[in-house]
């Protein structure tokens, strides 16, 4: 299921994109104002947001976009965001693919174009999410593998009768069973830590 936050302040602009994007993703929410993005980003459930860059008429220089883009890009497990900006603004789109915009698209638009772009925006973002939680697990595996090289053979033979332990949920007659060891032997095992 892949769910669409399209975020922009004209409300024609909404509803055709809301339209166009209809049969393509599973779900599209939409919204004209930019300070509901922490909300509606809150459960992570958003895949990919199309954003765009102005929502003051009094400044078109992107920098609503970019603020934004900057707060969305902060957050845990960001979503993917393609930009969508005037034809003549693409520095300002390459401004935003720097501060992590998987993408961008110009106004006028071509239908095709935007749900191939949101599409492979929301892959890489997947992919590159997935590389980062490999890479934290092997940091994390690394660590233990130090601590453990680190560890006194009673440590070590202390630590796996914990694990045991907690394998059995606490249920220390089931542990002991599994260390091939009687309950008392256990107990002055645990006494010892």
């Amino acid at each position: 299921m892949l769910k669409i936050l399209v975020i922009d302040d004209n409300p024609a602009v909404r509803s055709t994109l809301r339209l166009i994007l209809a049969d393509e993703f599973d779900e599209i929410v939409t919204t004209g104002d930019p300070r509901l993005i922490p909300a509606m980003l809150r459960n992570s459930d958003i895949d990919g947001v199309l954003l765009d860059m102005n929502y003051n008429s009094n400044r078109l220089d992107g920098s609503d976009g970019l603020f934004w883009l900057e707060r969305i890009k902060e957050m845990a497990d960001a979503p993917a965001v393609v930009v969508i900006t005037a034809f003549g603004e693409v520095s300002l789109a390459v401004e935003a693919m720097k501060i992590g915009a998987e993408d961008f698209v110009t106004k006028p638009w071509d239908n095709d174009e935007l749900v191939t772009k949101l599409r492979g925006a929301i892959e890489r973002n997947r992919q590159a999410r997935r590389n980062t939680a490999a890479l934290s697990d092997a940091v994390k595996i690394g660590k233990r593998e130090s601590e453990r090289q680190q560890m006194t053979l009673e440590q070590v033979k202390l630590k796996h009768v914990r694990d045991v332990i907690d394998q059995c949920d606490g249920n220390l007659s089931a542990a002991a069973e599994r260390l091939g060891i009687n309950r008392q032997t256990l107990y002055n095992l645990l006494k010892k830590s």
